[in-house]
């Protein structure tokens, strides 16, 4: 058991701080008494406590502009970005950027010429790059090359530029329905025997 003194008032202590309030509450709200009620928190005040067989020690009372500031964890850092690696060999793996992009881009240019090639003349494609249009193909397909390579050997992503409506991925997907369009058109072209219009 415990006594405990607040402001020239004692209380004993049966165990728990809710004991103690109640069993001085139900002493009655006199002048004495009105230190257990509910106080602001920076109040300044003494507090003496005794124990059994223990001498009575004075703890100096804390001033209240010297509580203990409350102290907010600082913000977690910003995300880093990922590492691009620009080395030759990741940027041309079968899982890396270069490949599935060039492909897309080619065969979405690829596609759109064959169509407006065999719309204007009425050639089919295999007419088309027999008669001179290898030569276009080629040019294409060196400058389509270079304009996605050199981006992804300076570390930079088609996914970091892409905002809006023409995403990343939007072209990805652009450039694989190209692809099909294209190997489904030569077959086409190839089992009709001619020009698909």
């Amino acid at each position: 058991m415990a006594a405990a003194s607040c402001c020239g008032m004692s209380a004993v202590s049966y165990g728990s701080p809710v004991a103690t309030r109640k069993a001085a509450l139900s002493q009655g709200f006199g002048p004495s008494n009105i230190a257990l009620l509910p106080m602001k928190r920076n109040m300044k005040f003494r507090v003496r406590s005794m124990a059994e067989g223990d001498e009575t020690k004075e703890v100096p009372a804390a001033p209240a502009a010297a509580a203990t500031p409350k102290l907010t964890p600082p913000p977690p850092p910003p995300p880093s970005k990922p590492k691009v690696s620009t080395n030759f060999f990741d940027i041309f793996a079968f899982s890396g950027p270069a490949p599935e992009k060039i492909n897309g881009r080619l065969a979405m240019v690829g596609f759109v010429a064959a169509l407006g090639a065999e719309l204007a003349s009425g050639q089919d494609l295999f007419a088309q790059v027999s008669e001179g249009g290898f030569p276009w193909f080629l040019g294409t397909s060196i400058l389509l090359t270079l304009a996605s390579v050199i981006p992804l050997f300076k570390g930079v992503t088609a996914e970091s530029k892409s905002e809006g409506f023409f995403t990343s991925d939007v072209e990805t997907w652009n450039g694989r329905f190209a692809m099909l369009g294209l190997v489904g058109l030569a077959l086409t072209e190839f089992v009709k025997g001619g020009a698909l219009v």
